[in-house]
């Protein structure tokens, strides 16, 4: 392979990984919100899987939050708020660093 066709493949799989890593990202975004979401309702059995599959996808990230938290307001759960702020600004570093590799 010449020097050109390499440097294709690599931005190649850099735009790649790039896109794996936003699609990834904005999953468990969505992930997070539709947790958060259905935590407010008591679903009939039949979707009790979908509440439980949500919650141990989202509880260890969200538990990481809930632990470096200084405070508690009660009832309010503010662990969400700062996970999702986090991964969003995580998400906006990996791409910008990614980008420098173009």
């Amino acid at each position: 392979m010449r020097q050109a066709e390499v440097a294709v493949v690599v931005f190649d799989a850099i735009d790649q990984v790039e896109l794996f890593v936003q699609v990834f990202g904005y999953v468990y975004l969505l992930t997070i919100f539709l947790y958060v979401i259905l935590s407010w309702f008591r679903l009939p059995y039949s979707l009790s899987g979908v509440q439980r599959f949500l919650s141990d996808v989202c509880e260890p990230y969200l538990r990481l939050w809930r632990r470096l938290l200084p405070f508690s307001l009660g009832p309010i759960d503010l662990s969400p708020m700062i996970g999702i702020f986090v991964l969003v600004i995580g998400l906006q570093v990996v791409v910008a660093v990614l980008e420098q590799f173009h």
